[in-house]
């Protein structure tokens, strides 16, 4: 029976009882609807109760009645470790080493940086100040005037006499230097290209360095002759066999003649470098002249400096300083360095090999251009 009906109900005992008396019928009806609410209220308060009780039980975590599981040895080693740190007993603290790879090492493995360590590969700037050209021949002439005519001051009716300049040629051969890398093919494919990008970059790194060294000390057999293996260039004797002083300086760059002398550079190593930096004046003033001026070389009477790896130590017989104008070195490209991938040679190894060729010549041109400062036997 619903609120409704029971109010209908209560109203009609109440008219039968007091024969229809308006009054009555009123306060019964008020007195049905009062317990109508209150039952109401009662009913949202224990709904409201429930729907509480049960998001507590929801909230609460997940506990399993019954057999616990037994913890494993790494998670007990672990527990003592925590509980006692180091002074856990032997048996604890060797599940956590990761020192022996049967041990739990190997889950632990290092980790494989992307970054490449790389060794600096160092050479001389010697195509920064020399003279490049390229040809297309296996070998470069180039005609030499060796001479000059020989006229003479003469008398109103004396006669002339004859004379002719002399000429010559000066060779320049162009040479191959090359070599070739074997790289397996699951490399190449597994690496997804780093493993030829490294090699073609030593590659470059090797050969640069190599023609670098050939043409400031190259025998000419097969490699371009050195700038400090020609013979035709002058030497100037140093005051001592072991030392260099600043007047060496200054007598080598006075006897470089004037026009070559105002586009000289000097060439010496870093030992020598560091010599000629610690050298002073009579008053304890450095000579060096540091540059004033941010990209600009330092200078020694005026003149910049590069430093050439393959020049000699200061020492008895040694030429440790090279001054002049490096256009008089003339370097001929006739093939930049080309790398050919043959992946047949090798193929039922399953290696695909890298040929790499370069092919340069290089010899000095102009000798008068340069003075060396040769110390003394």
């Amino acid at each position: 029976m619903n609120s409704s009906t029971a109010i209908a109900l209560a109203l009609e005992t109440k008219s039968a009882a007091n024969d229809n008396d308006p009054a009555n019928e009123v306060k019964t009806a008020v007195e049905a609807l009062t317990a109508e609410v209150k039952a109401k209220a009662e009913n949202e308060k224990k709904l409201a109760e429930r729907i509480t009780d049960l998001e507590t039980k929801l909230a609460r975590p997940e506990v399993k009645a019954g057999d616990k599981a037994e913890l494993t040895d790494e998670q007990k080693a672990f527990g003592a470790y925590l509980r006692t740190g180091d002074k856990a007993g032997p048996e604890e603290l060797k599940t956590l080493t990761v020192s022996s790879d049967p041990q739990g090492g190997y889950l632990a493995p290092a980790e494989m940086s992307t970054e490449f360590v790389r060794n600096l590969v160092q050479y001389s700037p010697i195509r920064a100040v020399a003279s490049v050209r390229s040809t297309g021949s296996p070998s470069v002439i180039y005609p030499a005037r060796t001479g000059v005519t020989n006229a003479k001051w003469k008398g109103e009716t004396q006669s002339q006499e004859a004379s002719e300049p002399a000429f010559g040629q000066a060779e320049i051969p162009v040479n191959e230097v090359n070599t070739y890398v074997d790289i397996s093919n699951q490399l190449l494919a597994d690496s997804a290209g780093s493993a030829e990008q490294e090699v073609r970059l030593a590659l470059a790194e090797d050969f640069g360095q190599k023609e670098a060294s050939a043409f400031l000390i190259g025998t000419g057999a097969n490699m371009p002759k050195g700038l400090f293996v020609d013979t035709a260039i002058a030497s100037y004797a140093a005051a001592a066999a072991a030392a260099i002083a600043f007047d060496d300086f200054i007598n080598v760059y006075y006897d470089l003649p004037a026009t070559y002398r105002a586009n000289g550079t000097w060439g010496m190593n870093s030992k020598t470098l560091a010599a000629a930096r610690k050298l002073k004046d009579g008053q304890g003033n450095y000579l060096w002249q540091p540059s004033v001026q941010i990209g600009q070389p330092e200078t020694i009477l005026g003149r910049p400096i590069i430093e050439l790896i393959e020049a000699d130590d200061i020492g008895a017989n040694k030429s440790p300083v090279i001054f002049g104008d490096f256009t008089g070195y003339r370097i001929v490209d006739r093939v930049s360095m080309s790398i050919l991938v043959n992946p047949y040679i090798r193929a039922t190894d399953g290696v695909t090999r890298f040929h790499a060729t370069r092919r340069v010549g290089g010899a000095v041109l102009q000798a008068a251009k340069f003075r060396k400062l040769k110390n003394p036997a």
